[in-house]
């Protein structure tokens, strides 16, 4: 991690609480640097959950559940409201998942810790498998039908195939970190190319582009199909309850 850029990281989010009025309570880093490839000139995605005062949920004209802050060359910065986190967690939304399972950590609290202590009783298989086929499906169709395809696109779809894999053979969230689903859950055949391809990413600029590669993309296209029929016979999951997570919200409000 580039310790000037952490720390102007950190900055920023002193100037989001302050100009927002809001206290946040988890930030991370959300894209390929906290799934170990990032390139050499990957921006710095930044996510946040952040809760504001206790009248700002009793309004009748509630303020915006998300706040976005300009883009730049490096600097992706955005988060959500502690309540829209409750309720995408109740869906079962991978995103969220995604977020308090990030190995690079800006800032935390004890909410947080909470949040993590509960959010396992949430996860919906069906949720999670939808959520990265959809993902593969539509990253494989825009950007490596191609004679010549952006390198780090293949991440894009490799790695929401592996997290489907990994779901229906464990049954739980899926890891960040790229390796360890490559590791558990792909072809042993072609872990010698990814590998090649992961050493190419990392040390090429974002927009590198190569031949495509005819066996990865026989494994993906495979592979969606697979895990679709797979995810069509699994039965219907139970919804869960709101008492947990009400509770959870109430105890932020009073801190």
């Amino acid at each position: 991690m580039n310790r000037a850029m952490e720390a102007l990281i950190r900055e920023k989010l002193k100037e989001i609480e302050q100009r927002e009025g809001c206290r946040i309570l988890l930030a991370v880093e959300s894209g390929s640097r906290a799934w170990g490839f990032a390139s050499p000139d990957s921006d710095y995605d930044v996510r946040f959950i952040y809760v504001r005062p206790k009248e700002s949920y009793l309004r009748l004209d509630r303020v915006r559940d998300v706040i976005e802050v300009p883009i730049n060359d490096e600097l992706d910065i955005n988060g959500w409201d502690v309540d829209k986190a409750l309720k995408l967690l109740h869906k079962s939304n991978p995103t969220v998942f995604e977020w308090f399972s990030s190995p690079i950590i800006y800032q935390t609290s004890e909410f947080a810790e909470k949040f993590k202590h509960i959010m396992r009783k949430y996860f919906s298989s069906k949720s999670g498998l939808w959520h990265y086929l959809h993902m593969a499906e539509g990253n494989f169709r825009e950007f490596l039908r191609g004679d010549r395809v952006k390198a780090k696109k293949y991440f894009y779809v490799l790695r929401p195939i592996l997290a489907c894999r990994w779901i229906l053979e464990k049954g739980t969230p899926p890891p960040m970190l790229f390796s360890e689903l490559m590791e558990s859950q792909l072809d042993e055949g072609l872990k010698e190319t990814v590998y090649e391809l992961l050493d190419l990413k990392m040390n090429a600029p974002e927009v590198k582009t190569i031949l495509r590669i005819d066996v990865l993309n026989e494994y993906l296209d495979r592979s969606i199909i697979e895990v679709k029929e797979m995810i069509e016979r699994l039965p219907k999951e139970q919804t869960h309850e709101w008492e947990e997570l009400n509770e959870l919200f109430l105890s932020v409000l009073e801190l």
